[in-house]
């Protein structure tokens, strides 16, 4: 079945090619598509589309289909084109001719761009969810080994002291900007196309205000033209704010790979959360992080693939498009276990202690002894030269007390603040509008 079938038979490699892999991706916008057929038939009711007895049949045969979807017992039958079709395809036949009403006013268009809006906020929200859950980690071991010091480096060159406090809190701060970033794709996706049809609207007089409440949108996208152009542009969108998110965890877990070696030595992994050798038997390798890097370095490559594929299209639809789901959607599955797994490695980290009595860092101490000298009224300059020759002539004697106390740095992290910027970001997304309304939709029908 298709909706655009009109009795002319498609050659079947052209068939195949075309449907591509909807059938197994649109299982998981099916949730979406019968949410989005709930709110359309109850406003073809209320415009006076569908009869009293049109909706009191349809209504209750789509809350059958969700809670098989929901129940994992909904599958799309072969020789049905996609999840569309297939939802249509149940209700004609137990309704009949009722059950092909629903489709009035609307294309399969706007049907995919309602679906993969609601699915994008669903998907963030469990995201978002789960950053926050490695941002509490990462806040809780920067409180717990804040007097901890480590090397910093720059050009991997010993640079100046650092901590590991400073270290773990750096990438939860850095994960309340991912999700700034987040809130940016999740206000994108919370725009209503439905009722855009084909991208140029619809003769019938439907109400799309109406639509936008029961699904719980924050808005809509006015222009029918501009609610079509939506698609690609809402993934290419999240699929930036997902790379930034991806970069903060793998640099994370670079940093980890490196401290972890030996030649390091700045923290410990469990033996059960490393791996072996086939020939060494010395090996312990972090191969966990490994992949979240190699994940997320994938991840961060994907909003260039959606805007490679819609670069210089018109307006109006393409079915250019349809390749950008086969990316898109996995995504979020893969993002949210790099999350889970982060969460569990990070806790498992041990730091070293007395990092800082190697000798190899003996120089990491020399800014701390510049300043020393410009407070005693020495120019920097002239402080900096002096320093550099005593470094330099192998008379440098490291003063190895750190009295860093302005906000941010060793002495003063600020974790407290930097998690009222978290609750801040987090209070900025309005998830309980959309449950409000999913729920309201279901309860209409029970």
């Amino acid at each position: 079945m298709k909706l655009w079938d009109k009795n002319i038979p498609t050659d079947r490699l052209i068939e195949e090619f075309t449907v591509g892999k909807d059938r197994e991706l649109d299982l998981l916008l099916a949730r979406y598509d019968v949410l989005g057929s709930m709110a359309h038939i109850t406003m073809l009711h209320h415009t006076g589309l569908l009869t009293d007895q049109d909706l009191e049949a349809l209504y209750p045969e789509l809350i059958l289909i969700y809670q098989s979807i929901e129940n994992g017992h909904f599958s799309i039958d072969e020789g049905i084109e996609d999840v569309h079709s297939q939802v249509e395809y149940l209700l004609t036949l137990k309704l009949g001719d009722t059950g092909k009403k629903i489709h009035a006013a609307r294309s399969r268009n706007d049907q995919v761009l309602l679906d993969l809006k609601l699915f994008v906020r669903d998907a963030i929200e469990q995201l978002v969810k789960k950053t926050r859950g490695l941002f509490d980690l990462l806040i809780a071991q920067s409180n717990r080994y804040k007097d901890l010091l480590l090397p910093g480096y720059t050009h991997m060159q010993v640079a100046m002291p650092s901590s590991f406090g400073l270290w773990f809190g750096a990438y939860a701060e850095s994960l309340t900007d991912d999700l700034i970033l987040m809130q940016a794709a999740y206000r994108i996706a919370d725009q209503n196309p439905l009722g855009s049809a084909a991208g140029y609207g619809s003769s019938f007089p439907i109400d799309r205000e109406m639509t936008t409440r029961l699904l719980g949108f924050s808005t809509m996208s006015y222009n029918v033209i501009n609610a079509q152009m939506g698609r690609g542009k809402t993934e290419r969108t999240t699929a930036f704010a997902l790379a930034s998110l991806a970069g903060t965890l793998a640099r994370m877990a670079g940093d980890i790979c490196l401290f972890n070696s030996q030649n390091f030595g700045f923290i410990s992994l469990p033996d059960n959360l490393t791996t072996g050798s086939s020939i060494m038997p010395h090996k312990k390798n972090p191969d966990v992080f490994e992949l979240i890097r190699a994940k997320c370095n994938r991840i961060q490559a994907l909003p260039v693939e959606i805007g490679n594929i819609l670069i210089n299209l018109p307006s109006g639809y393409f079915r250019d498009m349809q390749v950008i789901k086969e990316s898109f959607l996995p995504v979020f599955g893969e993002t949210g276990n790099c999350l889970d797994i982060a969460c569990y490695a990070v806790s498992k980290i041990t730091p070293a202690k007395d990092l800082l009595k190697d000798e190899r860092y003996r120089n990491l101490f020399s800014v701390e002894e510049v300043n020393q000298l410009v407070l005693q009224g020495i120019p920097f300059r002239d402080a900096y030269k002096k320093v550099a020759a005593q470094i330099a002539d192998g008379t440098f004697v490291a003063d190895e007390k750190i009295s860093h106390s302005h906000q941010g740095s060793i002495g003063n992290l600020c974790n407290d603040r930097i998690t009222e910027k978290m609750e801040r970001v987090m209070k900025s997304f309005d998830f309980e509008a959309k449950e409000k309304a999913y729920g309201n939709l279901l309860k209409r029908g029970s």
